[in-house]
C-alpha cells in the first residue's frame, strides 16, 4: 500500500499526525489515545498497513 493512501485512510478515520521522526511518523487516534509509528517509505507492506489500520481503529 502506498504511504499516501494509508495516510488518507487514517485521516478519514479521524486520526492525525502527532509528530515526524527521522525514520517514522507518529499518528494518533484521539478517540482511543492509541499512537502508532508509520515508516517513512513510499511503499508499506500490506500486513504492516493492515496492522496499523487495525491498531488505530481505522479499518
Amino acid at each position: 500500500m502506498k504511504r499516501k493512501q494509508l495516510e488518507k485512510r487514517l485521516r478519514i478515520a479521524g486520526c492525525y499526525l502527532k509528530r515526524e521522526g527521522s525514520s517514522h511518523s507518529l499518528w494518533i487516534n484521539p478517540k482511543t489515545g492509541v499512537i502508532e509509528a508509520i515508516p517513512r517509505h513510499t511503499e508499506i507492506k500490506e500486513p504492516l498497513a493492515k496492522k496499523i489500520l487495525k491498531s488505530l481503529n481505522a479499518d
